[in-house]
């Protein structure tokens, strides 16, 4: 397998080796060819007729080629190829194939340079071969016999290490691809494990934000009301005992109805933390960003089956009615179940409705219209004019959150919501839902 010269410096070897062992193992297979080369040359300059020095010289620096085996190996199997019909390089030529067929070159390449030190092995074994026969006397042999000998001898020499290094080379790449893959599965992790963590925020912000809009419908609504009865109470406390024990009265039930509203959405809260502290002891980061998003929509879909519905909207009215309220109730079209979530928006609107009027129009009366329609339900609470001088009578304090919280749980059903004054001075706030139909208790189990 040949890379370019800088990815194997970075790797942390010299020029063009991954390692420095491979560094000292290329070095020392190029000193034994040089060695072998060295002595085999000595033999071929006393045959051609040439000084000694020359040979060994040509040995050595044909047989120093095998250090740049990883780098050319195509080069290195042709000097072998070369020096053959002087009958030197046998390690160079077998190291030379073995690292030619292990390396990424095409594979047209390596069967033509394999072919050629095939073709230069079979004449030089046929042509030895034939003159070692000549010098026996009075042999006689077949025809056949030393091409047949020359053949076997020659594949001998180059099948074997052709053969491993195709092996050798297909392991490699093999491994390598394998490497690569599993990186990828890491790199596709990675990033499940940070988008089921985005989703599991995007949930626990969802949550939140439910959770902050259910606190201040019960807290704004209850706690209007606790007002509205104790300046109640405050000012018939003198002239009619009777009517201040009973505004006292509904100021107790109002705040122990708060309460427990209330304790049951920490529950909610508590709940979820505690499966979110378990879950993160006991899976990895992906499932705790799963399992939290789940908890998360759970926890929404058990609260908005256990939250109001249209059906308590008449305990709604007589609330604020006991206040002191003039409140109206016109409903419109055949009654029907409707999604829990549909229920508990129409309710809140409603709720947080007269609630503003309660905090921005105390003294003023309000009227409520449902209708039910074909494929939705429309809700409006409408009020007059505050009296003059009765407009700030509880001193209520407001967060500015009412309206939009009204909207934002309108428009996340796919609703529509309107709110603004009236020519009489009044206010108003419609909104319509869509007829989601109610999912049974047990839907989506196996």
């Amino acid at each position: 397998m040949t890379t370019t010269g800088e990815e194997h410096r970075a790797a942390g070897g010299p020029w063009w080796w991954e390692r420095r062992r491979s560094a000292v193992l290329d070095g020392g297979l190029a000193l034994g060819s040089a060695l072998e080369c060295a002595v085999e040359g000595v033999g071929f300059a006393e045959g051609a007729g040439l000084p000694v020095g020359i040979g060994v010289l040509l040995g050595v620096v044909a047989g120093s080629v095998l250090v740049v085996r990883r780098r050319w190996p195509v080069a290195v199997v042709l000097v072998a190829i070369a020096i053959t019909p002087a009958e030197m390089g046998f390690l160079l030529a077998t190291v030379g194939l073995y690292t030619l067929a292990a390396s990424q070159v095409p594979r047209r390449i390596i069967g033509v340079t394999t072919g050629m030190s095939l073709a230069a092995t079979l004449i030089v074994t046929l042509m030895r071969t034939h003159q070692g026969v000549g010098d026996i006397a009075g042999s006689r042999i077949d025809v056949w016999f030393l091409p047949l000998m020359s053949v076997l001898a020659s594949v001998a020499m180059t099948a074997p290490p052709v053969l491993l290094g195709l092996y050798v080379g297909a392991r490699r790449r093999l491994m390598e691809s394998l490497r690569d893959r599993a990186d990828s599965l890491e790199t596709e992790l990675q990033l499940l494990a940070e988008r089921a963590e985005e989703r599991a925020d995007w949930a626990r912000g969802e949550e939140r934000t439910r959770i902050a809009r259910e606190m201040h419908d019960v807290v704004a609504h209850r706690v209007s009301l606790m007002v509205v009865h104790a300046a109640a109470v405050q000012a018939v406390a003198l002239k009619d005992p009777q009517k201040a024990v009973k505004n006292a009265a509904l100021v107790g039930d109002m705040g122990r109805q708060a309460l427990t509203e209330l304790r049951e959405m920490l529950g909610v809260l508590r709940a979820g933390e505690a499966l979110g502290t378990s879950v993160r002891g006991a899976v990895p980061l992906a499932a705790v960003g799963v399992a939290a998003a789940a908890a998360a929509t759970r926890a929404g879909a058990g609260a908005a089956e256990d939250g109001p519905s249209l059906a308590e909207l008449e305990e709604l009215l007589g609330q604020s009615r006991a206040a002191g309220m003039k409140v109206e109730l016109s409903v419109q079209g055949e009654a029907r179940d409707y999604a829990p979530e549909v229920e508990q928006t129409a309710y809140r609107v409603v709720q947080e409705a007269l609630t503003n009027v309660h905090k921005h129009a105390a003294g003023a009366g309000a009227t409520v219209r449902l209708a039910h329609r074909e494929g939705e339900v429309a809700m409006q609470v409408e009020n007059g004019a505050p009296p003059a001088g009765g407009g700030g009578a509880a001193m209520l304090p407001s967060g500015g959150n009412g309206l939009v919280g009204m909207r934002e749980r309108v428009l996340a059903l796919g609703g529509v919501f309107v709110s603004g004054e009236t020519e009489a001075g009044g206010f108003r706030v419609s909104a319509v839902l869509p007829a989601q139909p109610a999912v049974p208790s047990n839907a989506g189990q196996a």
